[in-house]
């Protein structure tokens, strides 16, 4: 039986989330404090340990088994010429991945990382958002469930990642309805827009927003006007890796405006994400700023497919192997500060 059979069922998943189990965090902030160092001079890699300490069945943070999903949909607003590449790219860009040739591919070889590539329906665009909806309610309900049906027992980290011509124009759309503003905030140069291209981007998403204005203000009617299929899916991803307690770690600005749009509905659906890095694509420092979110890399990137996220894997394993391995003051024969 699918996991969303209905428009509703998105919501009631949402209001009804499992917790993660805030005695793990404790006691692993407890070993962090008793490892050979000053206490909080790992800086963030000790949260990191804690936060997937809190996720996990036994409070062990581990890392071991890492998956991506990297889901790829087409999007009928690119005749409005918001992109500098035509939407044929995206289906070009799967067979690279497919053939092992992309940037994931690399970083997910290099990093161990069990990857999938998830098309969507690539041959049939979605609708064009500034003329009308962008899928129909049983589209969307497919979509979500892909994602939420992509997402394999057991993991212990998810990397999830899109690719889609024209989808930074969708992720504008999305943040813009989910945090208010408008194209002319929320736009950026994607692919490689000049400022022209960038101002006709935000003409676009304005003309989107003030149809989809009267649409309900749920997460599933953004996502079915405003959104994509590889937008629906990462949602749907993101919840099903919440109900198996899976922690995400969130690549870029569309990646993050698709979270946005659960966050809107039902905010605590951040606490099991991290975010893997900051995008240039401008607006992304707003938007994870709105949702309280500190990236754990900024590297400049902007190329999406799970990439930043990738990368940031090398950091978490890194704070999950210093937890695990690093020797306590009475291991090591150390006097404490505590007990000088």
């Amino acid at each position: 039986m699918p996991l969303f059979s209905s428009p509703e069922d998105l919501t009631r998943i949402l209001r009804d989330l499992p917790s993660r189990a805030p005695i793990y965090a404790i006691r692993a902030g407890h070993r962090q404090r008793d490892l050979v160092k000053p206490p909080g001079s790992l800086g963030r890699l000790e949260d990191i340990a804690q936060f997937l300490a809190s996720w996990s069945n036994d409070g062990t943070p581990r890392a071991h088994v890492v998956r991506g999903l990297i889901f790829a949909g087409t999007h009928g607003v690119t005749a409005q010429g918001i992109s500098p590449y035509p939407s044929s790219v995206t289906m070009q860009m799967v067979e690279t991945y497919r053939r092992g040739g992309a940037a994931i591919n690399v970083l997910a070889r290099l990093e161990k990382i069990d990857l999938d590539i998830v098309p969507l329906q690539l041959e049939h665009p979605t609708g064009d958002i500034s003329l009308g909806p962008a899928m129909t309610m049983d589209e969307t309900l497919d979509a979500l469930n892909a994602g939420a049906d992509a997402v394999k027992v057991p993991t212990d980290l998810l990397i999830l990642g899109e690719m889609g011509i024209g989808n930074t124009t969708i992720a504008a759309a999305l943040a813009a309805r989910a945090f208010d503003g408008d194209g002319n905030e929320w736009a950026g140069a994607g692919t490689g827009l000049d400022t022209d291209g960038i101002r006709r981007k935000a003409a676009v998403i304005n003309r989107a927003l003030d149809l989809h204005r009267a649409a309900p203000k749920t997460a599933f009617a953004a996502l079915q006007r405003l959104g994509g299929r590889e937008q629906a899916a990462l949602a749907g991803a993101i919840v099903k890796a919440r109900l198996e307690s899976i922690p995400v770690v969130l690549d870029g600005f569309v990646v993050g405006a698709t979270l946005a749009t659960l966050y809107s509905e039902v905010p605590d659906i951040i606490t099991h994400c991290l975010a893997g890095h900051l995008s240039d694509e401008q607006a992304h420092v707003k938007l994870l700023r709105r949702m309280r979110l500190s990236p754990l890399l900024d590297l400049g990137m902007r190329l999406g497919e799970g990439s930043g996220a990738a990368l940031a894997t090398n950091v978490i394993r890194a704070a999950v192997h210093l937890h695990m391995e690093m020797a306590t003051f009475s291991e090591a024969g150390v006097t404490n500060r505590d007990d000088a």
